[in-house]
């Protein structure tokens, strides 16, 4: 009977699914030590990790840090965001809500797998980015177009040269926990410009954002891209949806 009942059966008992205090413990011991993980996507309990954790990120957005922004700007006086004012209200959702997550996605956290290949993709994605910041980059079309193309010529090319390497860079995973938290800061800092003005006092308007970048990088590095960007996707939706809501944006 026990022979049966035991691995001769060819039966194996599923991974058992994550509790809650599991699924934030991990996430607590991932903030206090960032590493690259190797994405286990939806399988071994990572539908419950991603829901868990999209309601983490959701609830603290709607929950904490919004009405503390709210009392915020009554207090300090701080200016509310203007990066909306003037775009159209039947573009407002799908930018907010599909575009902008998987641009900042990609851009913030698609290469933190540290491999050789997604690292030149940024480099080049940065490189033609500060070359068109520039005035005469700006003033003239060729110019513009030229370095357009060359970081399209380039960016296939080196990553089809480089794919194979192994990941992540040893470099990369030994400055791994500086980069976590120096990407986190940059991506939160980043939102300052959907306001008018700077200053020490609007620091904690980017509070939301730096929150986001926390959670997204974790999901990024446990569970995937592709959930990373669906979680963002749905933090984004209810931000906006509550918004419209209010009468805030899309006037």
């Amino acid at each position: 009977m026990k022979a049966f009942e035991g691995s001769e059966a060819g039966v194996t008992d599923p991974t058992p699914a994550p509790t809650v205090r599991h699924i934030l413990a991990e996430f607590a011991a991932f903030l206090r030590a960032p590493a690259i993980l190797d994405p286990q996507g939806w399988r071994n309990g990572g539908m419950q990790r991603w829901a868990v954790l999209t309601f983490l990120l959701i609830f603290g957005l709607l929950a904490v840090l919004l009405p503390f922004l709210g009392l915020w700007h009554k207090l300090m006086g701080t200016p509310a965001p203007t990066a909306f004012d003037n775009f159209p209200r039947e573009w407002l959702v799908p930018v907010t809500v599909i575009v902008a997550p998987v641009a900042e996605e990609l851009l913030f956290r698609g290469w933190q797998r540290g491999s050789a290949g997604a690292l030149w993709l940024l480099a080049c994605a940065a490189a033609a980015g500060l070359v068109l910041m520039q005035p005469a980059a700006l003033a003239n079309v060729v110019l513009a177009g030229g370095v357009i193309l060359a970081a399209m010529v380039a960016a296939p090319v080196g990553w089809a040269l480089l794919r194979k390497r192994p990941a992540p860079l040893g470099w990369f995973a030994r400055a791994f926990a500086w980069i976590f938290y120096g990407v986190a800061i940059g991506f939160a800092l980043f939102h300052l410009t959907n306001y008018p003005t700077f200053g020490l006092a609007m620091l904690p308007l980017v509070l939301p954002q730096l929150w986001a970048a926390l959670v997204l990088g974790y999901l990024r590095q446990k569970l995937g891209l592709a959930q990373a960007i669906l979680a963002h996707m749905l933090a984004n939706g209810s931000s906006i949806g509550l918004a419209l809501m209010s009468g805030t944006v899309g006037g």
